[in-house]
Order: structure tokens, then sequence, then C-alpha cells
């Protein structure tokens, strides 16, 4: 593993709920990392893994904090009014987000994404807003907020892939704990080239990034499974699958 960064060396709220989250993690998922180095060691950055299991933000999260950061999530806002709970998402730093396509939505991703620059911190954004609907669960047709956050302050985005989950628990099914320790494999990618979206944030470029964000995490589970990703993403809408509903993280 590479070094770790400031902010997780520095005493935080981090160090007491690491001591007690990740071992009993560790006894879920027996992770094997690849490309750790890719994870910028300090500074902003939004990593986009895949989603295809209830539990898998477990594993994303332990993977950062093996790998030198403090791991970060956007949140629905509903669950900072949480209590205890709230308490928690506020003291570790995790990203509120509003579930609309609102002005007050689009001021949001600029507050937030300056507040990351400012603060020099790291974010977790699953591109596709929800689990994948892809019948082998191969990463689907993603939503725009990831880029749109990255690319308001020229943050660099970390494309991520992880395999294995589902074998403790499948989407939309039950925690399976034994046998203990299952296999998840975690490959972290280069940042992904956005320097040609970097224009006047139209929609057409927003989609465009997106798709290069989608493959590039494609690209990345492909060589965990050793099989080849699907050409085109998985688009809900063509296959009579709402947008929200129980999907929902």
């Amino acid at each position: 593993m590479p070094r770790a960064s400031r902010e997780k060396t520095r005493p935080s709220v981090f160090w007491p709920l690491a001591a007690i989250a990740a071992p009993l993690i560790a006894l879920l998922f027996k992770l094997e990392i690849d490309g750790a180095a890719k994870l910028p060691r300090e500074g902003a950055y939004v990593l986009a893994p895949n989603h295809y299991s209830e539990a898998d933000p477990l594993a994303v999260a332990l993977a950062v904090w093996k790998a030198g950061r403090a791991p970060r999530f956007m949140a629905k806002e509903s669950l900072f009014r949480v209590p205890v709970l709230g308490w928690v998402l506020k003291g570790t730093g995790m990203v509120p987000v509003a579930r609309s396509s609102s002005a007050a939505s689009a001021r949001q991703t600029l507050e937030t994404s300056e507040t990351l620059v400012r603060l020099g911190r790291g974010v977790i954004v699953y591109p596709e807003g929800t689990l994948t609907r892809e019948p082998d669960l191969w990463p689907m047709r993603g939503k725009t907020g990831a880029v749109r956050l990255a690319l308001q302050d020229g943050i660099p985005v970390i494309p991520m892939a992880q395999w294995g989950v589902q074998q403790v628990m499948p989407r939309y099914g039950k925690l399976k704990l034994w046998p203990l320790r299952r296999r998840v494999r975690v490959l972290f990618g280069d940042p992904v080239d956005l320097s040609s979206f970097q224009g006047e944030g139209q929609p057409v470029n927003l989609a465009a990034a997106t798709d290069a964000v989608m493959s590039d995490i494609a690209d990345l589970l492909a060589q965990l499974r050793g099989e080849a990703a699907p050409a085109e993403r998985w688009n809900p809408a063509d296959h009579g699958q709402k947008e929200t509903g129980r999907l929902e993280p």
C-alpha cells in the first residue's frame, strides 16, 4: 500500500470508526487491491466505482482507507437528519446531495466542488446513481453528477472496479456470513481524460464525459472478470425500468 495521506494520519473521527469497522469488514471481505497508488495522496478527487450490491460500499470504503485516504461518500440529504447517523455523516465529512435536477441542486454541486478543492478531500460518487440493472452486473448507463462535480473545478475522476461482493450479498439478496473472508478484488484506474469536455458544460458534453467514465470503469471490471464488457451500456429506460424506485441507494 502507498503512504497514507495527511487526512488519514491526523486524529479524526475516522480513527475510532475505522478501529471498529475495518476489522468487521475484513471478516467479510478478503480484499486484493491493485493500483492503489493511482488514488491521489493529497488533494481533491472524485472516485467513481461500479455498483452492483448493497454491500459493496463497505468494500469500497475499506479499499480507500487501505489505499491511504479517508472514504467519504455522497449521501442523500435526508440521511443527515437521522439521529446519530446524521452526526456520524457530518463528523466524517460525508457530502449531502439533493435527489433532484433543480437550480438548488446545481448550486449545491458548485458549492461541493469548491469545498472539496478548498479542504483537499476526495469523495466517492457512484456514477450510475443506483445498483446496476444490467442482468450480468456490468455497469449500466451513468448519470452526469460525478463529472459535473469534477469538471466544475478540474477535479480528477478516478475510475474503480471491484468484484466479489456479490458472493457475500447478491443484488437484492440476503447477507451471507459464511464462509468468512470471501475474495474481493479491487482495481483503481488512471484518471479519466476529460480534457475535451472542459467547455461550457452543455448537456451533450456532460453526457459524453459520463460515457467516458463508464467505459473506463467497465474496462477495469473486464480485467477483474477476465471477460469482455458489453459494447453498449444498459439503459433502464429501454427495458421499461424506471430511473427511481427500490434500486435507489
